[in-house]
């Protein structure tokens, strides 16, 4: 005997091997064999074989006029040879009563099931949506169709263009955009990303790498609301007998430090440094400073940047010259003599600001031997520059005695083998870039005298600040480093802890507060020192362990680390670029590290890592002969054409654990899953 059974949502068929009274031991067509209870047997037969029956069953059932099956279904719960009685004939056959189940159990549209083979009629209404819901799922799998083989033959829909990012990094699997990029992946084989660049949906590699920064972080824009600065109502002094100076690049708008000299010749010396003080006028939880929490940085690229402020608030605060600017000021007075730092205030105030000196109009000019020698001439000197020449000798000789201390402390000098880039884009003026433009890259090494004395500066007053609020029981947020040994990296914290790499006790970061927002968190710690004193961990906006401090640490970490990866994704693009346009096929470069079956190196003159096949000593240097390029990627791998020297016997020593990271090309992870699928029907007879 054979029998019709229902297992796990399926019809199956068997032959029976034995029979109890609640159960059968049942032997499919396969060999397998079942223990089928008896409540879930719904027919038994001699003939024909089950596998006969169950394909006569769903020819029959698949052409059953299911509407018309509805009407004639009894109005209670019926079974479903009823059904078949009153759809095929008074003594319907095994397989149209076979059929009629089948029919009843794939149209729950139609019918709901009531027990092991019995069903209800599904009330009209009911059917109307299903059908109609039905007739929808049709309609967008035809789209879905449509689209797919426009994506084959390399059109791009305008719909799944809209999609773009959305569908690549953060899908929704069940929107049939990301289904037609599935299906029409998998149908020419091609990869999802090769895919829609083929078919044109990436306007230019560049506008790829924006759009998708843009999607990830700024999903509303980079545009500002409506916001008026308010004014800094505090009666501030102005600091008397002092001329201030920034020193900056050229495209620099968020000038955020100053610095001042007093006292040369008469033994004593006091440098000022001046902070832009928005944390005067800002407060905690206003419309602006959630806009700013929201950012947490200036976002930096060659040719552009995204401020954490809007124009109208920064041009508020920064210390423009030609005024008198509110700022919070470190004084830090030291023996002209010897350079022994003998004490430290700090102040609130505005400060008179006489000059925006730039970097770059000023390196070839204001050097180490106009700085030393008086008598040392440059042509073409500034007259700001001139005016300012005895404060900015000073300060270089400072600049040079802090750095040696702090080496003392790191236990080995600062490595300033390598320059810093700078990325010009010609024709662009601030705009948006559109990735066109002719790139220009020019060096500033690294430890140049006005870049020296504005990084001691700006040292001096982090770790002054961060020990004093340290010593007061004040938190803010610290970056610390607990040594130099291999793999120990710089990590953020709210307690004053040592910071190797930089030779510091402690090192709270609070000299650029219009550019990031842990400065103004740190800044209105401060101002409440600054007002309060030993009393200030009672007044200061963030009381210890406060819970929203440990919140803005983290959040701060996280979108830093971003907006980093995507300034060195940026200059890596506009470097590939300039090789293309300047056709650099050559280049000679450094091993700096061991790869499988390769090496990575780093170009000479320019701000380039990249792999390259077979293994080479770790600090040889190489002439490279480079491969294809590739935008989207940005990624470039080099052939060795020859070897130029050995390597270095402190190559090691070069590369240390500290602020940096290398940025070096890799897969671009997106989100789309080729094994994503249409599920199957569910209760599908087999």
């Amino acid at each position: 005997m054979f029998v019709l059974f229902e297992e796990a949502g399926k019809y199956l068929g068997g032959r029976v091997l034995s029979e109890a009274e609640a159960s059968a031991q049942v032997e499919l067509d396969t060999g397998k064999r079942v223990k089928v209870k008896g409540a879930n047997i719904v027919l038994r037969f001699e003939k024909p074989s089950p596998a006969d029956l169950i394909a006569e069953a769903r020819t029959l059932a698949a052409a059953m006029d299911l509407d018309l099956a509805w009407e004639f279904a009894a109005e209670g719960e019926f079974g479903f040879a009823d059904l078949a009685a009153d759809y095929f004939s008074d003594k319907p056959s095994l397989a149209q009563q076979a059929a009629a189940l089948f029919a009843l159990f794939e149209a729950p549209h139609y019918f709901r099931r009531a027990g092991k083979g019995r069903f209800k009629k599904a009330p009209a209404e009911i059917v109307q949506q299903a059908l109609a819901a039905i007739e929808k799922k049709k309609a967008v799998q035809a789209q879905i169709t449509e689209w797919a083989g426009q994506l084959a033959e390399g059109v791009c829909p305008a719909p799944v263009r809209e999609q773009l990012y959305k569908i690549l990094f953060r899908p929704d699997k069940n929107a049939p955009e990301y289904k037609a990029v599935v299906d029409a992946a998998r149908a020419t084989q091609r990869a999802p990303l090769d895919l829609l660049e083929r078919a044109g949906a990436i306007d230019s590699p560049y506008q790829f790498h924006w759009r998708r920064f843009l999607f990830e972080n700024f999903p509303k824009g980079t545009g500002f609301p409506a916001l008026a600065a308010p004014a800094i109502v505090d009666d501030l002094p102005v600091a008397s007998g002092l001329q201030a100076f920034s020193i900056d690049d050229s495209q620099t708008t968020e000038i955020d430090d100053a610095l001042s000299v007093q006292g040369l010749g008469t033994g004593t010396v006091t440098v000022g440094i001046h902070i832009a003080a928005p944390a005067l006028a800002l407060a905690p939880g206003s419309a602006i400073d959630n806009v700013a929490r929201a950012r947490m940085s200036t976002v930096y690229m060659p040719g552009y940047k995204i401020t954490m402020l809007p124009d109208d608030v920064v041009n508020t605060y920064t210390l423009l010259e030609g005024g008198d600017r509110p700022a919070v000021s470190l004084y830090a007075r030291f023996d002209e003599a010897t350079l022994e730092l003998q004490a430290t205030e700090t102040k609130l105030e505005r400060v008179p600001i006489v000059a925006n000196l730039r970097h770059d109009q000023l390196d070839s000019v204001v050097t180490q031997p106009w700085l030393e020698d008086a008598a040392f001439q440059s042509d073409g000197t500034p007259e700001a520059a001139a005016n300012l020449r005895a404060p900015l000798s000073f300060l270089f000789r400072l600049a040079k005695q802090l750095k040696a201390q702090r080496e003392v402390v790191r236990g080995k000098p600062e490595n300033f083998n390598r320059p810093d880039y700078n990325f010009r884009l010609v024709g662009n003026e601030g705009g948006e870039p559109t990735g066109s433009e002719q790139v220009q890259i020019s060096t500033r090494q690294r430890g140049a005298p006005l870049d020296l004395i504005v990084s001691e500066a700006m040292i001096l007053a982090n770790s002054s600040w961060g020990g004093w609020l340290g010593e007061l029981g004040v938190p803010g947020l610290y970056r610390s480093q607990a040594s130099l040994a291999p793999g120990i990296k710089v990590r953020m914290g709210t307690r004053a802890l040592p910071h190797a790499g930089l030779g510091v006790k402690s090192y709270a970061w609070s000299t650029s507060p219009l550019r990031r927002y842990t400065d103004l968190v740190n800044q209105w710690q401060i101002i409440a020192a600054a007002r309060h004193g030993k009393t200030a961990a009672l007044a200061a906006p963030f009381k210890p362990k406060d819970a929203d401090l440990f919140s803005i640490l983290s959040g701060f970490d996280a979108a830093y680390a971003t907006y980093n990866a995507y300034q060195g994704g940026m200059e890596r693009f506009w470097t590939l670029k300039y090789l293309q346009q300047q056709g650099i096929t050559e280049l000679e470069a450094t091993v700096i590290k061991d790869l499988p079956n390769g090496a990575l190196v780093r170009a000479d003159t320019l701000p380039l890592v990249f792999p390259v096949a077979g293994q080479q000593e770790r600090g040889a240097r190489l002439r490279v002969k480079l491969g294809e390029i590739d935008e989207i990627a940005l990624d470039v791998t080099g052939t060795v054409l020859e070897r130029l020297d050995a390597p270095k016997a402190d190559a090691a020593a070069d590369e240390e654990n500290g602020e940096e990271e290398e940025v070096v090309a890799g897969p671009i992870a997106i989100a789309v899953d080729l094994s994503d699928s249409e599920a199957a029907p569910e209760n599908t007879p087999a």
